[in-house]
């Protein structure tokens, strides 16, 4: 089957802790591709005093690699986007166009630190959606202050926040409380995006493949296809 959306990637080269030159990334793309992926977002780290690439080198690669992807894979679509750590600055950026949003929409893969309480993640949201913007929480599994707190997750989710987990993750490669933690997130209809979070072939290779037919298996084809086709359809290029 294929069709599938990876919505959380690093895949352009030489601008973050991702793939660290063109071979790496068209390596992805060929496995993503064999995986069913034909929609791809583009997501470098933008951090503060750690990922500070700047717009200009981002968009340049970004347009080498979309023009690479379509020259092996004329189907195979490649989108800009960036996983924003979230900070008290952000709306302020986004406003001025410093960073990119998920395909030109009002969504934000908002990243948050693994020590970050749920109080501040739920404000960091609360700032985004005050504004316009519509948050993604990056590998919300991730999180000890979600991943032990299902009842705020579903409190996240009501606000109107949208949940990415990763492919490794929900398929037991992250280990078996995550794997855990992502069933029950499914089995309470928590769930709306997923992404490979892949870096490079090595230790972060994606497995969208894999995580689609472990879904299937445990929720059904129709789940399945509602969490990688319907759903990022539906938020980022429907009723836009």
């Amino acid at each position: 089957m294929s069709g599938f959306y990876d919505v959380h990637t690093h895949i352009l080269p030489q601008v973050d802790d991702g793939a660290k030159d063109m071979e790496e990334t068209v390596k992805i793309l060929e496995k993503e591709y064999q995986d069913g992926v034909r929609t791809i977002f583009a997501t470098p780290h933008y951090r503060k005093n750690m990922f500070e690439s700047s717009l200009e080198k981002i968009q340049q690669q970004y347009e080498l690699v979309k023009a690479e992807a379509s020259r092996i894979y004329p189907d195979l679509r490649v989108l800009l986007g960036c996983e924003y750590h979230a900070n008290m600055d952000m709306v302020d950026m986004l406003d001025k166009g410093g960073r990119p949003t998920m395909g030109g929409t009002r969504c934000v893969l908002s990243e948050f630190s693994e020590r970050s309480d749920f109080r501040k993640i739920q404000e960091r949201c609360y700032t985004l959606l005050t504004h316009g913007y519509e948050p993604i929480i990056a590998h919300a599994e991730r999180y000890p202050a979600i991943s032990k707190n299902m009842d705020g997750l579903e409190q996240l989710v009501e606000m109107g926040v949208y949940i990415q987990m990763n492919a490794d993750s929900i398929i037991g490669a992250e280990g078996f409380t995550m794997k855990r933690f992502c069933k029950k997130a499914m089995k309470r209809n928590l769930l709306h995006l997923i992404g490979s979070d892949a870096h490079n072939m090595k230790d972060r290779s994606p497995s969208m493949g894999k995580c689609a037919a472990y879904i299937e298996k445990v929720m059904g084809k129709e789940y399945m296809e509602k969490i990688l086709i319907n759903n990022p359809r539906e938020i980022f290029e429907e009723d836009r």
